[in-house]
C-alpha cells in the first residue's frame, strides 16, 4: 500500500535582478517599487475557494475545463468587489480545496505569479497530499477525460513570498475530517469516527476518497511588520450535510463537524491574525462558530447553487465588502469568499 504522507511544496523562487556590478545611479533606490509597495500596503488579501480541480459540472451532465488564469480572473476582486479591473491587487493567500496534488497546485501558483508580472516561484503552495490516489468513476462528467481530471483531490494553501515568510516548523501535520460511515447509527454523534482507514469507504472505487478531506494549516509571518498569520484549509465530506461529525463520537465545534488538529491549534494559538477556509458541505453554520478562537465568519451569499456550504473565518480587522465577501462570477461550482484584512 502506498506510504501516506503530506508534502510541503516549495516552488523554486527566482531572485530579483540586480544592477550590474552593484553600481547604481542616484535614482536607483526608487527603481525597486515592488518592495516599497509591499511595505506601504497594510492590507492582507485572502481568498477561499473549492476550485473543483478546475473542472466544473454543468446541469446537463457535461463538464467544462477552466484554465487557471481564467479562474483567477473570475475570482480576484478590487476593493469595490469588482473583478478584472486595474484595482485588483495581487492576493497574499489563496485557500483552496480540491486540487489534484503538487503538480496542479504549483502550476496554479505560477499562473498567479505570471498574472501579476512576478517571477515564477513568487507564489508557493503547501499541499496536504503530494499525489493522492484516484477515486470515483465519472464524477458526473459525460466526457470521461474530464471526469478523470477530478479523480485526484487534495487541499492546499497558496501564498505570496514577497509579503509572507514561512519557517519550516510552522506547517502542521495533516488531520482527518470526521465521518459517519454509511450504515452507522448517528445517535447524536456517537456513531462518528475519523474519516481515514480503517474507517474509509468500502470497495476499491472510493477507497481513497477520504484523502480529499485531509486538512492542513500553517503559520506565516508578514515580512513588513512581523505579524503572525494562521491559515487552515479544510474540506469536509458530503455526509457532514446530514450528520455533523468531527471525530470519534464528536459532532465538532457547535455541532458543525468542524475541528482543528492538535498541531494546527498550537500554531493558531501563537498567531495574531487567524484565518480558516472550509468547504464544510453543510448549510447553516453560524458566523460565530469559531468565536472561541476570536474568529468571525465572512460571506453571506449561497456558494454552491442555492446553498451556502463554504465558509471563511477570520480574526482580524476585515474591510467591509459591497458584495458580502462572496464573488458571484467565480468560475467554479463553488463561489469564492474573500476578506481584506488590515494589519
Amino acid at each position: 500500500m502506498p506510504v501516506r504522507h503530506r508534502r510541503f511544496v516549495r516552488v523554486t523562487a527566482v531572485a530579483a535582478v540586480l544592477l550590474a556590478g552593484g553600481v547604481a545611479a542616484p535614482a536607483a533606490s526608487s527603481a525597486a517599487p515592488a518592495p516599497a509597495a509591499a511595505v506601504a500596503d497594510r492590507v492582507l488579501r485572502v481568498y477561499n475557494n473549492n476550485i473543483e480541480n478546475l473542472v466544473t459540472n454543468n446541469s446537463d451532465g457535461s463538464c467544462t475545463r477552466i484554465s487557471g488564469p481564467d479562474h483567477l480572473t473570475s475570482m480576484l476582486v478590487d476593493d469595490a468587489g469588482r473583478t478584472a479591473t486595474s484595482g485588483v491587487v495581487a492576493p497574499d493567500i489563496l485557500i483552496v480545496q480540491q486540487v489534484r496534488g503538487t503538480g496542479q497546485a504549483s502550476a496554479y501558483a505560477d499562473q498567479l505569479s505570471a498574472k501579476f508580472g512576478y517571477p515564477a516561484g513568487t507564489y508557493k503552495a503547501i499541499v496536504v497530499w503530494d499525489d493522492p490516489e484516484p477515486w470515483g468513476s465519472t464524477h458526473r462528467c459525460d466526457d470521461q477525460s474530464l471526469g478523470d481530471l477530478k479523480k485526484k483531490q487534495t487541499n492546499a494553501i497558496v501564498y505570496n513570498t514577497q509579503r509572507l515568510s514561512l519557517a519550516s516548523g510552522d506547517v502542521s501535520k495533516y488531520w482527518s475530517a470526521g465521518w459517519l460511515k454509511p450504515g452507522t447509527s448517528y445517535n447524536n454523534g456517537a456513531g462518528c469516527t475519523l474519516y481515514k482507514p480503517p474507517n474509509n469507504d468500502d470497495g476499491s472505487t472510493n477507497e481513497w476518497k477520504w484523502k480529499r478531506t485531509s486538512a492542513i494549516a500553517a503559520r506565516f509571518t508578514i515580512k513588513a511588520t512581523g505579524t503572525s498569520v494562521f491559515v487552515a484549509t479544510m474540506h469536509l465530506p458530503q455526509e457532514n450535510r446530514q450528520n455533523a461529525c468531527a471525530g470519534d463520537g464528536d459532532k465538532g465545534i457547535g455541532g458543525t463537524g468542524i475541528h482543528l488538529g492538535a498541531d494546527a491549534t498550537t500554531l493558531l494559538n501563537a498567531s495574531t491574525i487567524r484565518i480558516v477556509g472550509i468547504d464544510a458541505n453543510r448549510t447553516g453554520i453560524p458566523a460565530s462558530t469559531l468565536s472561541g478562537y476570536g474568529m468571525t465568519g465572512y460571506g453571506t451569499a449561497a456558494t454552491n447553487g442555492s446553498s451556502k456550504i463554504d465558509y471563511l473565518f477570520v480574526r482580524g480587522t476585515v474591510q467591509p465588502s459591497p458584495i458580502g465577501h462572496t464573488v458571484p462570477t467565480t468560475k467554479s461550482n463553488h463561489l469564492a469568499l474573500y476578506s481584506f484584512i488590515a494589519f
